[in-house]
């Protein structure tokens, strides 16, 4: 049963179905039930809540209804339908100064300052990229196939209190030869972080599957087992060793929710005034006042979690051309690297062992 002829059999009920969520799996997909997996794929949404929408057959998989314990399979259609329609923003244009790396009549390269959301939301249905790209446009961008209304040619995004380089879309034959590089993960992307501590390792990778987690669903987690989540994987160099924290450069095969964040979290490196990931703690070091009084003052520098997407590299979708684009670190991460340092510079050995403090 495809969507259009289950919209045509509740028209006796004066019931109108609306699609609110479409989502292809990946051609590596490994079976997994689809409860669980909705809970990855869909933010802010209990398993009780999806569950109760299968029984009522607002789940589709491949046009037909299923039960919670079906197993997904590569390359299926899900579709999640309900009786009112999702909501869109309407996208007021704002006259938001944008910070253009490139432009031509296909695509442009933004830099998004931190602290500014992508997309409107939830309590940000204004300040948005989108709102200043709607006026840069005078409104003429155009919505590409499957795009929503109040994202016009987002083909990716970065947090809101993530700072770095962003691609739009102008048209659909744009869209999709980036959609396809994303999905392939052929899209060079390298970020900066500043996370808690000192590496053994000066490089590494980080692989594990990342989902929601199973408790606290504003945080995402690494599932040891591979049996939930999405197969991540993120490289990283060393920079800057500070011995309280350490500049990192990351590199990622595969572009997952807080990504970098989680992982760096999991081998025991959270980022710097990550809130939700622990880093707005003293990880490292000692609890002398001086010391805690000095990190709280960096804390007040950057206050949010110090990741920078610093590089972005792909094949131009029309021309073919290689693109590449780089950008410095913002003044934030840049002041608080600069205490970070100086702060090491004048350290003192305390004691017998070389304990630092």
């Amino acid at each position: 049963m495809n969507v259009e002829k289950m919209a045509e059999e509740n028209d006796d009920t004066n019931d109108e179905l609306y699609e609110h969520h479409r989502v292809i799996t990946d051609p590596g997909q490994s079976p997994i039930r689809i409860d669980k997996f909705l809970m990855d794929r869909i933010e802010k949404v209990s398993r009780n809540r999806l569950q109760n929408a299968i029984k009522a057959g607002s789940v589709l998989v491949d046009g037909k209804e299923v039960k919670s314990n079906y197993k997904v399979r590569p390359s299926q259609t899900i579709v999640i339908l309900l009786d009112k329609p999702p909501v869109e923003y309407e996208v007021l244009p704002e006259n938001i100064p944008l910070k253009i790396h490139y432009e031509d009549k296909h695509l442009m390269v933004v830099y998004k300052e931190p602290g500014m959301v992508v997309h409107p939301g939830v309590g940000n249905k204004s300040g948005t990229l989108v709102n200043a790209l709607a006026y840069y446009f005078q409104n003429e961008l155009p919505i590409m196939e499957g795009n929503r209304a109040d994202r016009p040619g987002l083909v990716h995004r970065i947090d809101k209190n993530t700072s770095g380089l962003l691609v739009i879309a102008k048209n659909d034959l744009t869209m999709t030869g980036l959609a396809k590089q994303f999905f392939d993960h052929s899209i060079e992307r390298t970020y900066q972080a500043l996370v808690w501590g000192t590496f053994e390792d000066k490089t590494g990778t980080i692989e594990g599957h990342i989902g929601r987690h199973p408790k606290e669903r504003k945080q995402m987690f690494v599932f040891e087992d591979g049996e939930e989540g999405k197969h991540a994987v993120t490289h990283y160099k060393v920079l800057d060793d500070l011995y309280y924290v350490s500049l990192v450069e990351c590199k990622l095969e595969t572009g997952r929710t807080h990504q970098i964040r989680v992982h760096m979290k999991t081998i025991g490196h959270p980022l710097f005034n990550d809130e939700r990931y622990g880093g707005d703690k003293l990880v490292k070091g000692t609890v002398f006042s001086k010391y805690k009084q000095f990190v709280q003052n960096c804390f007040e520098i950057i206050p949010r979690h110090a990741l920078h997407a610093k590089s972005l590299g792909f094949i131009h979708p029309i021309t073919k051309e290689k693109l590449y684009f780089e950008t410095e670190l913002p003044e934030d991460m840049l002041e608080v690297l600069d205490k970070w340092r100086n702060y090491v510079a004048n350290r003192k050995v305390i004691n017998e062992q070389g304990n630092i403090h």
